[in-house]
């Protein structure tokens, strides 16, 4: 694990997403980071990146419905913890979006466990194998009459 003092820019989007549930149209909105931009100089830096992102930044779900030229009406608030809050709206559509400073503290590769190479074919073979059962040889006659197939009507 590499330890770092970087600063970034982090854009987080208040995302919707409606599903239907019982005959109505439910949203479901969540943050979801969206971007982030290292920037060089420090904190003093970072905060004015974030400010000037604020001020200028259009989210994907706006973007999408505006002609070239348009901007959307835009209210920017920042809170006592630094972080901006921009709450923007159109003819369309509104949204907010959460612009904060943070260090980049701990940056920890992924790895992966190795793994032995298999085909699917040899993965549903091992999936639809049966327990492995004695041989043929050693089985005893089960059911009803001695029949070697238990599924095998009953002799009379």
């Amino acid at each position: 694990m590499k330890t770092t003092t970087a600063w970034y820019v982090l854009v987080e989007e208040d995302t919707r997403e409606s599903k239907p549930v019982d005959g109505q149209s439910l949203k479901f909105h969540r943050w979801k980071l969206t971007a982030s931009q290292h920037v060089e100089g420090g904190e003093e830096a970072a905060a004015a990146t974030a400010e000037q992102w604020a001020l200028e930044y259009v989210p994907a779900l706006m973007d999408r419905r505006t002609r070239p030229g348009d901007a959307p009406a835009r209210s920017v608030f920042l809170t006592h913890d630094g972080a901006w809050l921009v709450a923007l709206k159109n003819r369309h559509t509104s949204c907010h979006v959460r612009i904060t400073t943070a260090r980049l503290m701990h940056v920890r590769e992924e790895v992966e466990a190795p793994r032995e190479p298999r085909d699917w074919k040899t993965k549903l073979r091992a999936f639809f194998r049966p327990d492995p059962t004695p041989a043929p040889s050693t089985r005893q006659a089960t059911g009803p009459g001695t029949s070697k197939d238990p599924w095998a009507a009953p002799s009379e």
